[in-house]
């Protein structure tokens, strides 16, 4: 058996995958740092190329500049979330105490209307809401302490952000070895398109938070809803969990309506309105800014969410899209893996080019013939 029949036999590809698939696992800790790293040199590169070309900095300073005003706007950010965190928190034990009578007026009628007794009943008082926080807190303690990693990647990301913008031609050439075979000009363009891919993916989905967020909170503003501004932005910036986030932000001013009104119907008119704004958001929003930039079809978005969750849990679904996006400009750029390429890849795009458009063609022709 020679070396290509080998590289492509079912058993070979198995073992290919489930080694990668147990790598990946293994070097969580090392790999989440450096993709974030990554993800934020891309962001932050038009800042770090203005500072040397406008401002003549030499690239040291430019990185570090970059590197001190993304952190800066993070920090501030991340106190401003800790102060309406904290005005929130002054009247936990009243939200608590108001999410409890209702729970109890909820269980109450239903006993009285369906002659269920308080013993076989789902609500019953080891499930009252103050023993489920109750019971649970050592477990959201534990969850805390479990990302504890969070504080060294708030070390290494920085570290590892700087030596990509400081060592980037370093880099691309160390590219351009490994890759002997192909012509710079490939190259350039390869690095060209995921680097254009993922720029445009990030600016484009700070638009929509910035947009979903300003929607969402004149919604709540009109519910009269406290904390409209907090809420709103939160569950904008949860926009970049796919499919996840949207639930979890408009879940939690739903619950929060609940505690703070005198009447459920609010934190009905919390979710109509966040799912009024989410279709907005995926069907007019979203492909207006971002367009067709990050071209894969659902299926395969879902399966990388569930995959990269698997992997790396919240962290990997945040970088599952960015890296299924990557792998598609690979595998259309690689002979033999064309289609992989396409299975990524949206069969409604409407902005495929050239060779892509024509395999499109093809595959409906096919189809057409069954």
């Amino acid at each position: 058996m020679n070396t290509k029949t080998r590289n492509h036999h079912p058993i070979f590809c198995f073992l290919t995958i489930i080694t990668l698939v147990f790598t990946l696992y293994i070097l969580k800790s090392l790999l989440i740092p450096i993709l974030y790293a990554i993800i934020l040199a891309v962001m932050i590169f038009p800042i770090q190329k203005f500072l040397e070309h406008k401002l003549r900095f030499s690239r040291l300073l430019a990185a570090l500049c970059s590197i001190f005003i993304i952190f800066f706007v993070t920090a501030l950010i991340a106190a401003l979330v800790y102060f309406q965190l904290n005005s929130i928190s002054k009247n936990g034990e009243d939200y608590t105490k108001n999410i409890s009578e209702l729970i109890n007026n909820v269980t109450e009628y239903l006993q009285n209307t369906f002659n269920i007794t308080s013993s076989n009943s789902l609500l019953s008082s080891d499930l009252k809401f103050e023993n489920i926080v109750k019971n649970n807190f050592d477990k959201i303690g534990s969850l805390i302490t479990e990302s504890g990693s969070l504080i060294s990647n708030l070390v290494l990301i920085p570290i590892y952000l700087f030596f990509f913008l400081y060592y980037r031609r370093f880099f691309r050439v160390f590219y351009y070895k490994v890759f002997r075979n192909k012509s710079k000009a490939f190259l350039n363009n390869m690095i060209g398109k995921i680097y254009n891919i993922q720029q445009n993916y990030l600016i484009g989905l700070i638009k929509v938070i910035c947009l979903v967020g300003v929607l969402n909170t004149i919604g709540l503003l009109i519910l009269g809803i406290d904390h409209a501004l907090f809420f709103g932005f939160f569950a904008a910036i949860l926009l970049i969990i796919p499919y996840v986030g949207v639930i979890i932000g408009s879940l939690v001013p739903a619950v929060f309506a609940l505690a703070t009104q005198d009447s459920p119907w609010y934190a009905f008119g919390v979710i109509a309105i966040f799912m009024f704004i989410q279709f907005l958001e995926g069907n007019f929003i979203t492909p207006k800014i971002t367009g067709s930039q990050v071209s894969i079809n659902a299926f395969i978005a879902i399966v990388s969410l569930i995959v990269f969750s698997m992997l790396w849990g919240i962290a990997g679904m945040i970088v599952a899209l960015p890296i299924t996006a990557t792998l598609k400009i690979i595998f259309d750029n690689t002979p033999g893996y064309h289609a992989y390429g396409f299975l990524i890849g949206d069969p409604i795009d409407k902005h495929l080019h050239g060779r892509a458009r024509s395999r499109l063609k093809e595959w409906k022709k096919i189809r057409s013939k069954y």
